[in-house]
């Protein structure tokens, strides 16, 4: 709204082309969520307590979560009421990046919300089951796409190359066929949806690694589809990020920015009421919401493989769960004492707070090696 608002109006007040600049909506995008987040949540958490929406515990999870039981869920709404607040005023709503992230995130969010409610209302951890859920998710990933890989959007969001993490795109790039890609990029954004919401099993634990993660996606997406202008013997030229750093071109993707600093506002306001111990749970309207639009960032920018890298926290939640559900249905045995792997590691003795910081730092760490990718080419 604010970029347009400023294209309306900056020939009459020049200080409007302020907007123009990703960077400055970008902090204000971040600094909204993040206001609309720590003013709302003691206001969202008291009627949650009121109606008695409260988390319902696994019957076989760990002794230390009984007490858990009734604690608010279900705050992931706000999460997504902050997001699509800032990216409204913020972001360039035209631009079709900002509006395929938000597509995935909000029917997500939907489905969590239908998800969350079940549970509730039945007073059982299953709500939804899984086949209806990956049902939806596949619906929607599958949807977006199409319109992408079809070149229903245009040439700069149809493209099918594969790039490969410290590998120059100069040097090397893998051209997919457009409808394995669209598949491969479906199953992604479904994977991570729900890798986000495995990981989602102690206080403030997923919400880190999302915010760390959109933080990379922000660098990454700037990086990939942004250029300065250099002035040069008296004429400005343009100097295109990408190209200098050999990473994938995607012009457009910078507003992405705004998004994933919105994600991060709303992360740091709901982590002041989600952190040991929790007032109030994310529940699955956040994060397979969340997860989602990680998804797309991914997609968008043409970071899938480094992805693996970048959330390789939520990589290992699925994978102990598939490796955990494979081993006892093969062999009858388990390979970890509770998946997903952060049950593990409570059942071998270690505090609530020691296992979460320990992944936060672990997916800080993840970052900086993604990151060290624009370089190590």
């Amino acid at each position: 709204m604010f970029l347009w608002l400023s294209e309306i109006l900056r020939d009459d007040f020049g200080p409007l082309n302020v907007f123009r600049y990703v960077t400055f909506r970008t902090i204000g995008a971040m600094g909204t969520a993040l206001f609309i987040a720590l003013a709302l949540y003691p206001w969202f958490i008291r009627r949650l307590q009121a109606r008695q929406i409260g988390q319902v515990v696994r019957e076989d999870g760990p002794a230390s979560h009984f007490s858990k039981a009734g604690t608010p869920t279900m705050g992931g709404v706000l999460i997504l009421v902050a997001l699509a607040v800032s990216v409204g005023l913020w972001g360039d709503v035209r631009s079709p990046f900002v509006w395929l992230t938000m597509i995935p995130t909000l029917a997500y969010g939907l489905l969590g919300f239908v998800d969350d409610y079940w549970k509730i209302r039945h007073q059982n951890s299953k709500g939804v089951t899984g086949k209806q859920k990956l049902a939806v998710q596949f619906a929607v990933a599958g949807g977006v796409c199409w319109m992408m890989y079809s070149g229903l959007l245009g040439p700069q969001l149809a493209d099918t190359h594969m790039y490969i993490p410290f590998v120059s795109t100069q040097a090397f790039s893998l051209l997919v066929p457009a409808w394995l890609y669209g598949i491969g990029a479906a199953i992604g954004v479904v994977g991570l949806s729900n890798a986000v919401n495995l990981t989602d099993g102690l206080d403030g634990l997923a919400i880190v690694p999302v915010m760390v993660a959109s933080a990379t996606f922000a660098v990454l997406c700037y990086l990939s589809g942004g250029s300065i202008g250099l002035e040069v013997n008296g004429a400005v030229h343009r100097f295109v990020m990408s190209d200098y750093l050999m990473i994938p071109s995607v012009p457009g993707a910078q507003e992405l920015a705004v998004v994933a600093a919105a994600v991060i506002g709303a992360g740091v306001g709901f982590l002041w009421y989600n952190t040991f111990p929790a007032q109030v749970f994310m529940g699955d309207v956040g994060a397979l919401a969340l997860g989602g639009t990680l998804g797309m960032f991914a997609i968008l920018s043409k970071n899938e493989l480094l992805t693996l890298i970048i959330g390789g926290i939520f990589v290992v939640e699925a994978l102990s769960v598939i490796t955990q559900t494979a081993s006892f249905k093969l062999t009858g045995k388990r390979v970890f004492r509770m998946a997903p792997i952060h049950h593990h590691f409570e059942k071998k003795g270690w505090p609530e707070p020691r296992v979460t910081v320990r992944f936060w730092i672990i997916s800080i760490i993840l970052a900086l090696v993604a990151l060290a990718s624009l370089k190590l080419r």
